[in-house]
C-alpha cells in the first residue's frame, strides 16, 4: 500500500496500491473493519470485478479472494503407498494428516485449502498437478509417509532434474508411476520468446520452492525429528507443475517403528499440522510480500 486519502465530498476513502491484495471485513455494531493485506493476482481481479458493494465486503466474497493452497494426501484408492512394518497404509497417515493440516490452515484464515482427494480414491499424478494449476493454486504440498531402510525423521522436497542424493532417487522412482502433462498457458507470441517466458516462470517457481522448504525445514525442526540433510531434491513428477511453488514432505518412514508409531497418534499429526500451519503461513507472508514490492 502506497497510501490512502479521505475524499470528503464523496465519503469514500481512496487507498493507492502497490500491487494485488485481498480483502476481508468484519462488522460488529456500528463499526465495520477492513484488512487489506497481500493477494494473489487472480484473487485481485475477482475483487475488482465488483466483490465490493457499497462498501461492504461479504464473507465468501473475501474469502474467494485469498490465496490457494492445495494439499495432495499422497497415494489413494488402489494404490495403498507403502505398507508400514506394523501394517499401517501410508494412504491413511497421508489423507488424516491432511484434513488435519485443512483444519487448522482454515482456522487461521489467511488461505483457501482444498484437497487433491477428500478420500480413499485414486488420483492419477498427472491429475494432482492439474487439479493445482487449474485451480491457479498458490502454493502445492504433497504430503507422504514412505518407506527407506534406516531411514528416520521428517524431510522435504523439491524438484530437480538429478537427485540431490541416493536415497531422494529412490524416493522419486518409487512415486513416479505417471508423468505430469505439460501445457504451460502462455501468450501468443514466438516460439523464442514463448521459451523464455517458459524458463522466466519455471525460474521464479523454483525459488518459490526453495523458499518454501526453507520455511517447512525450519518449522519442523521445532517439533519433530528430522532426517539429516533435510532438504533435498529428486525428480518427483508430482512436483512437475512448471507454474505452481511446489514441496514434497514426508513426514517420516512407516518402515520405521518410531515413525509409524507416531504418525498413527492423532496428537503427532495435529503437531506436524501446525508446523507445516506456521511453515505455510511463513511463506504465504514473504511470497506476497515480494510481490506487492514488485508491483
Amino acid at each position: 500500500m502506497r497510501g490512502a486519502r479521505w475524499d470528503n465530498a464523496n465519503k469514500r476513502l481512496l487507498i493507492d496500491l502497490a500491487g494485488p491484495v485481498s480483502v476481508q471485513a468484519e462488522e460488529g455494531g456500528r463499526q465495520l473493519a477492513v484488512h487489506v493485506t497481500p493477494g494473489t493476482q487472480p484473487g485481485f481481479a475477482r475483487l475488482a470485478r465488483g466483490t465490493i458493494a457499497e462498501g461492504r465486503l461479504g464473507g465468501a466474497a473475501a474469502a474467494s479472494s485469498l490465496p490457494l493452497v492445495v494439499l495432495d494426501p499422497g497415494h489413494g484408492g488402489k494404490d495403498p503407498g507403502t505398507i508400514g512394518v506394523n501394517g499401517t497404509l501410508e494412504k491413511r497417515i497421508t489423507l488424516a494428516a491432511a484434513l488435519e493440516l485443512k483444519r487448522q490452515l482454515e482456522a487461521g484464515g489467511r488461505c483457501r485449502v482444498a484437497l487433491t482427494r477428500g478420500r480413499d480414491a485414486f488420483v492419477s499424478l498427472d491429475g494432482r498437478v492439474e487439479f493445482a494449476r487449474k485451480r491457479e493454486a498458490a502454493l502445492f504440498v504433497s504430503l507422504h509417509a514412505d518407506s527407506a531402510p534406516g531411514a528416520r525423521g521428517a524431510s522435504v522436497y523439491t524438484l530437480s532434474d538429478r537427485a540431490s542424493d541416493a536415497l531422494s532417487a529412490r524416493l522419486a522412482q518409487t512415486q513416479n508411476r505417471a508423468d505430469a502433462a505439460g501445457g504451460l498457458r502462455l501468450p501468443d507470441v514466438s516460439p523464442e520468446v514463448e521459451r523464455i517466458l517458459y524458463s522466466l516462470v519455471r525460474q521464479e517457481t523454483k525459488v518459490g520452492s526453495a523458499r518454501m522448504a526453507r520455511f517447512v525445514v525450519d518449522s519442523l525442526g521445532r517439533s519433530v525429528t528430522l532426517l539429516p540433510n533435510t532438504h533435498r531434491q529428486a525428480s518427483f513428477a508430482v512436483l512437475k507443475a512448471p507454474d505452481v511453488p511446489s514441496v514434497l514432505v514426508e513426514m517420516g518412514f512407516l518402515s520405521d517403528r518410531r515413525d509409524e508409531a507416531a504418525l498413527n497418534r492423532a496428537a503427532h499429526r495435529a503437531l506436524l499440522a501446525r508446523s507445516m500451519t506456521r511453515a505455510i503461513h511463513g511463506w504465504l507472508a514473504q511470497h506476497h510480500a515480494g510481490m506487492i514490492h514488485a508491483g
